[in-house]
């Protein structure tokens, strides 16, 4: 399995960045082929002062995909481009940092 993740630094207005993401940009992503399940958590505690350097973690955003191939085919479907260009909109592309991690079961 491998997921997707993808960390969210703080934007001016968080209020209106979180209302824009959980009611647009969500149920789009959502729609994503191979996608298995999604988690998106905000953060609360930074127990690394300064790890990030200036800037302030908000949301980590979590997407399961069966395997590596799952993931290629996720990311060339119109699922996928389409939550891309709903995140450039609402300003997202600007907060994130993208990576895939593969899980280790233990």
């Amino acid at each position: 399995m491998i997921k997707y993740i993808a960390l969210y630094r703080k934007p001016a207005d968080a209020e209106a960045f979180d209302e824009a993401y959980f009611a647009s940009h969500l149920p789009i992503a959502a729609k994503t082929p191979g996608l298995l399940r999604a988690e998106v958590a905000k953060v609360s505690r930074v127990f690394v002062p300064g790890f990030l350097g200036e800037q302030e973690p908000h949301l980590v955003a979590e997407m399961y995909f069966e395997s590596e191939q799952a993931l290629k085919a996720a990311f060339a479907s119109p699922e996928w481009q389409a939550a891309g260009a709903n995140l450039t909109e609402i300003g997202g592309m600007d907060l994130v940092a993208m990576f895939a991690a593969e899980v280790v079961e233990g």
